[in-house]
């Protein structure tokens, strides 16, 4: 069983309270936290065929994990794209996961990182680590340490323990210009998306 991203993220909370269709998908995604798929399908069906982007991505969990229902990949990357399209930054990820590893699709690592990189921008900490990992592959024809540290550098601004140890590694084989290029694009970035940092 594949399991994609189940964390409740704060901006949900915001968006929820703001249309009046919110307690149907916080229902759903209660049932969703607490295992009860059936509920979660019930309630997000509905709102995910009407085009809501929060149910679509719901809609995506279940069938790309065969949560209640059986897992299909093709159904997956409908409701994922739907989101996705909408500027749904966990269904971007999501797509760009299941391009990379071709679930239902051919892999396709360019397309991937498109993916990636649209939700990395939306501060999915997820994404920036995928970022990251591809640019700091120093055998990969994508090597870019500067763009690694960049990725590294913001997951580590968003609390990732893991990223801290991979930057700090990355900034040993890298050069002291190279560190404060790669420093630079982390400080540009904050400074453009300070409210997302701020949620954290």
């Amino acid at each position: 069983m594949r399991t994609l991203s189940r964390t409740v993220f704060a901006v949900l909370l915001f968006l929820w309270s703001a249309f009046a269709w919110a307690g149907d998908f916080k229902k759903g995604w209660d049932a969703y936290s607490s295992t009860d798929y059936a509920t979660a399908l019930s309630e997000w069906q509905d709102l995910a065929d009407a085009g809501d982007p929060d149910a679509c991505y719901g809609m995506g969990l279940l069938y790309g994990n065969g949560f209640g229902v059986d897992m299909n990949d093709e159904q997956a990357l409908k409701w994922y794209g739907i989101a996705a399209e909408k500027g749904h930054a966990e269904a971007q990820y999501s797509l760009g996961i299941m391009h990379q590893n071709g679930w239902g699709v051919p892999i396709n690592e360019e397309l991937g990182m498109e993916w990636y990189l649209l939700a990395a921008e939306q501060g999915i900490v997820g994404a920036q680590l995928a970022l990251g990992r591809v640019y700091a592959l120093d055998f990969s024809e994508k090597y870019d340490p500067i763009r690694a540290y960049k990725w590294f550098g913001l997951a580590a601004k968003f609390g990732d323990i893991d990223a801290k140890t991979k930057l700090d590694f990355l900034a040993s084989r890298m050069t002291a210009q190279q560190v404060s290029e790669g420093q630079s694009q982390v400080d540009e970035w904050v400074e453009q998306h300070g409210d997302l940092i701020a949620e954290y």
